[in-house]
């Protein structure tokens, strides 16, 4: 039974590819993004039958880099997760399409259910960004 949940485990582990995205190439993909230009979306509750509904940012796109160096392209949705490295070693994980970078603050919100858990970031207090699709049951209605 042990090595059952240890293999499930790896598994959930190993199949979500974690990407960087350079702390200027972030700064300069969220520079269109405007607060006033967000679109309302409309998510499904997996623990629930009601819809979750918030404004989204406009990036369609992420451009990441791999672990070798490598370019990619990531389509944003629901369960795609920002993870945010503070110069101080703390930890902020927000949903990446609830983004927002404005006067070098990024804030986000850390949870699908509860929207008004924000958190704002000092871009200059972050060391690195990471994203990784956390494949959530989230998609857009």
């Amino acid at each position: 039974m042990k090595e059952i949940i240890l293999i499930t485990l790896l598994a959930l582990f190993s199949s979500c590819a974690t990407y960087v995205i350079p702390l200027n190439s972030f700064q300069e993909q969220m520079s269109n993004d405007k607060i006033e230009n967000r679109k309302e979306v409309k998510i499904n509750n997996p623990l629930l039958l009601n819809n979750i509904a918030y404004k989204a940012n406009n990036i369609e796109y992420i451009k990441v880099v791999d672990k070798n160096g490598n370019d990619h392209s990531l389509r944003n949705s629901p369960s795609i997760e920002m993870r945010i490295t503070q110069k101080d070693g703390k930890k902020t994980i927000f949903y990446f399409d609830t983004v927002t970078l404005q006067n070098r603050i990024i804030s986000g919100s850390k949870s699908r259910f509860v929207q008004s858990i924000v958190k704002d970031i000092p871009i200059d207090s972050i060391t690195k960004i990471e994203i990784q699709d956390g494949r959530k049951d989230f998609k857009y209605q």
